[in-house]
């Protein structure tokens, strides 16, 4: 029966013992938080009446005693007054109410003290100065707390107090004021750094190596951004936690079929906010300089970049990789309209590229636009390169970076080091965006990030070692972002594949204008692409990203078998044909460059020269020379035009002038001839002619209107 009892009474009394924990923690708190305001109470009442009893009954009784310690009591508290006015910081607004609040407390105190050493504090009004004078002391030292400690209890750092005050004095900023200490709660912490008269934010931003040295977070994680307004603040950013060290995954587009003006998620910042480029919707174009060394992220960050703007319309992706082409973005090659992997390739691109600006200018002229924009008739058009300067001479990348953002062609270029030897300056000065990923020296991003970066402390001087990290400029991002970390996406080869596959549906092909005046050069490219009107793609409107990745393309089915062969004998016959071009002009290749480009000059033919009149007869022979029948302007134009004309057709897009003196010759005509011909060609367009004198063939001149 007792067991029972003691069963039943077990319930109740651990109930009992836990509500009197409960009501002893609740205590706990409530007396650790009333404590900080309940001290100024408590030592208003006990401090003052304490003191005033001591004195007066020590001094008090004898008048010369009470004079003498009233006397040194005056003078004491007016030392003491003036000491705290002193030892009490007043950096900020806040910071000297408080000052003042400190000094006046002191006087107050010390004034009530020599009179109550006098009179005694019992008597009236000494007890009247005590209970008013103590009670607005306390109130007014509970609202100052209530006030710094705001509503939701995050206490603000005042003037150079507290930690940023410390780490202040010890890297040596005498002249620096730090204030509005916040937290993002994504491992970033902000404030205000101000400089007194004398010192500058440069001197400032001189220390931040220091600053990082005490915090012990990376270089890169200590930035000072100078205030445009006002020379002498500025903003001081700590990154104290890494919050993309992890990874970061790629962004999916949120729908297929976007415009180009839409922004480009690439990644995230280092507090955890989206990194978005949206270089075509921007006030003006910015071409991109991309630099970083070797395993820095360059190429992930192309990857991510082309995935996306292969899901969109109107937008065509030219790309110029000759070391690793395929390896880089072979799984993606479908969205690229043109991929180049061959030298001779991509100069015959660069040097089109005028002719197509021009041409597309005139037609933005027509539509009334001053720079392109999704209304016009013409696609966005990327035009990437690789290692820019194994491709083009500088004059040539100076002109299309120039002349090419106001037509809707952005022009991106992507190295190791940015140095006048790979870049010159001309160029560089065009590329007014950025991406710097990690570089091995310090000197190296000044290369390609603008001064106001660098020297705020933003230098991704990590090499290697941080893959995907990097600061970027440019490209419609806020001009504040550009000295934050950013990490571009990690991507998965077979989910971009998906995804450009998928896009095929929605991806509009080159407008037609920029593809006649990109010529022979695009019209014979090596890699074409897959859009909407690529046979066996079917048309679709834009639409949401699929859910899961897109199934591979169902198998075409089988044809009739009398097609199927006629298709495979066809592609026989094409295969047959350009593997014999490729022979012959190989051959061509092999003798012409046995041949020195001038005569020797001991040569017995060194002095004929193409304009040279027909030899006399041999009198000794029985050989004659016959000149060749004099033909019509027109007709002779024409045999010249028929043997570029044939070189075209063959797949032939380069030759020199003197692969021309057959048909020269054979129009009766002599140099100075050809030479007029082949200015006019450059003229109206036709071919190119570079820097050392050769031409390339944009077009054929036989070609209809």
């Amino acid at each position: 029966m007792r067991r029972k009892e003691a069963a039943a009474a077990a319930p109740v009394n651990t109930v009992g013992s836990g509500l009197a924990l409960a009501g002893k923690a609740i205590t706990g708190y409530v007396v650790a938080k009333s404590l900080p305001y309940a001290a100024p109470w408590i030592g208003a009442a006990t401090l003052p009446p304490a003191a005033g009893l001591a004195t007066n009954l020590l001094w008090g009784g004898d008048p010369m005693s009470a004079g003498l310690a009233s006397a040194g009591l005056a003078i004491g508290g007016a030392a003491l007054a003036g000491l705290t006015y002193k030892a009490t910081p007043g950096t900020s607004k806040f910071a000297r109410y408080r000052r003042i609040q400190a000094t006046t407390s002191v006087a107050a105190g010390m004034g009530w003290l020599t009179a109550a050493t006098a009179v005694g504090p019992v008597g009236h009004p000494m007890v009247d100065l005590w209970l008013f004078g103590g009670g607005l002391f306390a109130a007014s030292w509970n609202l100052r707390q209530l006030v710094r400690n705001g509503a939701a209890g995050e206490v603000e750092e005042e003037g150079t107090g507290g930690g940023l005050g410390k780490l202040a004095a010890a890297i040596g900023w005498e002249k620096v004021r730090v204030k509005d200490a916040k937290g993002s709660g994504k491992g970033t912490v902000s404030a205000t750094v101000a400089v007194e008269p004398g010192g500058t934010m440069e001197a400032v931003q001189a220390t931040t190596g220091r600053v990082a040295a005490a915090l012990q977070v990376p270089p890169s994680g200590v930035i000072v951004t100078p205030d445009p307004e006002d020379a002498s603040q500025g903003t001081l950013s700590l990154r104290v936690a890494d919050l993309l060290k992890d990874g970061v995954p790629f962004a999916m587009p949120r729908a297929l079929g976007l415009l180009p003006t839409e922004d480009i998620p690439v990644g995230l910042y280092a507090d955890g906010e989206v990194w978005a480029l949206n270089p075509f919707s921007a006030a003006i174009l910015q071409h991109l300089l991309v630099m970083g060394v070797t395993g820095a992220g360059k190429s992930e960050f192309l990857r991510s970049l082309v995935a996306h703007l292969a899901t969109r319309r109107k937008m065509s992706i030219f790309l110029v990789d000759l070391a690793k082409g395929r390896q880089t973005v072979g799984h993606i090659a479908d969205g690229l309209d043109w991929l180049i992997q061959d030298a001779k390739e991509a100069k015959r691109l660069l040097r089109s590229l005028p002719g197509a600006i021009k041409a597309r200018g005139d037609v933005l002229a027509s539509e009334g636009l001053d720079q392109w924009t999704p209304a016009s008739s013409l696609n966005a058009v990327v035009v990437w390169i690789e290692e820019a300067a194994d491709v083009a001479d500088f004059e040539e990348l100076e002109e299309i970076a120039r002349k090419a953002r106001s037509v809707g062609i952005w022009l991106g270029i992507s190295l190791q080091r940015a140095t006048w030897t790979n870049v010159s300056t001309d160029v560089r000065a065009n590329l007014q965006a950025t991406v710097c990923f990690g570089v091995n020296e310090a000197a190296d991003a000044g290369f390609c990030l603008p001064d106001s970066v660098t020297g705020a402390g933003a230098v991704p001087a990590w090499g290697s070692d941080r893959p995907g990290y990097a600061f970027s400029t440019g490209m419609g991002q806020p001009q504040p972002r550009w000295t934050t970390e950013v990490r571009s996406g990690l991507t998965d080869r077979q989910v971009l594949a998906d995804l450009v596959t998928a896009a095929a549906v929605v991806r509009d092909p080159l407008d037609e204008t920029t593809a006649t005046a990109l010529g022979q050069a695009y019209a014979q490219r090596t890699h074409r692409g897959t859009n909407r009107l690529t046979p066996g793609v079917a048309q679709a409107v834009p639409g949401a990203v699929p859910a899961q990745a897109p199934a591979p393309a169902a198998i075409p089915a089988q044809a009739p078998a009398h097609d199927q062969e006629t298709d495979d004998m066809a592609e026989d016959m094409t295969a047959q044909k350009a593997a014999a071009v490729a022979e012959l002009q190989e051959a061509y290749d092999e003798v012409m460059g046995a041949i020195p480009a001038d005569p020797e000059p001991t040569a017995d033919y060194a002095s004929l020269r193409l304009e040279d009149d027909v030899p006399d007869p041999d009198p000794d022979s029985d050989m004659e020379f016959e000149a060749p029948t004099p033909v019509s302007k027109e007709e002779a134009r024409h045999i010249l035009y028929i043997e570029i004309d044939g070189w075209v057709r063959s797949g032939r897009l380069e030759f020199e002038p003197a692969d021309l003196i057959p048909a020269t010759t054979a129009a009766g005509r002599k140099r100075p001839w050809m030479q007029g011909e082949l200015k006019k060609l450059v003229e109206t367009g036709l071919i190119h002619r570079d820097s050392h004198g050769s031409y390339s063939i944009v077009a054929s001149p036989l070609q209809p209107a």
